[in-house]
């Protein structure tokens, strides 16, 4: 039996969605809705580790979807939670959705390499799929922090840097390929081969602000020329937002890794488990910036 966590949030419902034509599928959520057209449902709440033990009960190949957008000590604690679970539930493996190694400076990188860390201790086989960065994060930070006191033109702290982005389509097909690949090999009695793997997922292309400002240009049917501003007006411009504090700190994090050019990947396994070529980045970015607009 295979089960998703997160399978009502934006990843865990595409990569359920991919696996819906199987017989052993769940989908886990901490609020289940049965749909009789969708997969069964289970109650999986990791911030109440007892709903845990019913939840991954009967369970093989484990998909877990990190948890995050909350400090790093609830994820941290949300995380060791499905470890204990799925190891005394009789998991046989494995496959966490973990960060980019791009992204090692980021400050939401602690508790992905904890998990990382943890998982690797765990009687199960273990695959980690390093996502790379959604386009819509860094375009969608600058729509809210960028300043556009200036008519034309795109104030944000980017520098000159750039930044490998993917979409979350792409991620959710490789993850659906491994989860379906490993799940076949269980069954078969067999160890997978991707067992004991780690996968780097960046996108295999950047973009800078510059790309971000043509993409602003064609939404507004305007000229949108890019002009690097401070990073320390971020604080002020997201918290202005009502953006909680510790995705404030997240959000420095990464204009501050773009900027000094620590975002740019590359290193990528993301083609050779899609077996087709990767979406391509220009789309990704414009529609992330007509989200934000």
């Amino acid at each position: 039996m295979i089960l998703v966590t997160g399978a009502s949030g934006a990843l865990g419902k595409l990569v359920a969605g991919r696996l819906a034509g199987r017989d052993d599928l769940v989908a886990g959520t901490r609020s289940p809705e049965p749909s009789p057209a969708g997969p069964p449902v289970r109650r999986v709440d990791f911030d109440d580790p007892a709903s845990l033990a019913g939840g991954f009960a009967g369970v093989r190949t484990l998909l877990i979807i990190s948890a995050g957008y909350a400090e790093d000590d609830v994820v941290i604690a949300r995380h060791g939670a499905a470890i204990e679970a799925a190891a005394t539930a009789g998991v046989k493996h494995v496959i966490y959705t973990s960060l980019a190694g791009s992204g090692d400076h980021l400050t939401i990188a602690l508790p992905h390499r904890w998990t990382e860390a943890a998982l690797a201790a765990a009687p199960f086989d273990t695959t980690v799929l390093r996502n790379g960065l959604y386009a819509e994060v860094p375009v969608g930070l600058t729509m809210m922090a960028g300043s556009g006191a200036v008519p034309g033109v795109l104030a944000a702290p980017w520098g000159r840097g750039q930044v490998s982005v993917v979409a979350r389509e792409d991620l959710a097909d490789v993850a659906a390929r491994v989860v379906a690949e490993v799940q076949d090999d269980v069954a078969a009695g067999r160890r997978s081969r991707h067992a004991g793997r780690t996968y780097e997922l960046d996108g295999v292309k950047t973009i800078g602000a510059e790309d971000v400002a043509a993409a602003l240009a064609d939404v507004r049917g305007v000229p949108v020329s890019y002009r690097p501003s401070p990073l320390g007006a971020v604080w002020t411009a997201l918290a202005a937002k009502g953006v909680p504090p510790y995705q404030v700190a997240h959000a420095v994090s990464i204009f501050s890794n773009i900027g000094a050019g620590l975002l740019a990947g590359e290193r990528t396994d993301l083609p050779g488990l899609l077996g087709v070529a990767p979406r391509p980045v220009r789309g990704l970015v414009a529609d992330a910036v007509r989200a934000s607009a």
